[in-house]
């Protein structure tokens, strides 16, 4: 029981500490090495927006595991 409590909290603090509007780098997928702005965090991933749509003037947004980004400073 301990030990089941002490991973789930483990878990948690492995979670990427960002905020929206934070810049991050994408490091795996698709979209790999692109840019972008967090718009939304959730528990397991978060939004980002990769670039503007000119034609439709729309924001291009991908969803990003918390491990397959890091965070710009």
């Amino acid at each position: 029981m301990a030990e089941e409590k002490n991973n789930s909290k483990n878990q948690a603090s492995n979670i990427k500490k960002v905020n929206a509007g934070d810049m991050i780098e994408i490091k795996s997928g698709l979209e790999q090495g692109k840019k972008g702005k967090v718009v939304m965090v959730r528990e397991n991933s978060v939004i980002v927006e990769i670039g503007r749509n000119t034609k439709k003037d729309e924001p291009i947004n991908t969803v990003v595991n918390h491990k397959n980004y890091k965070l710009i400073k």
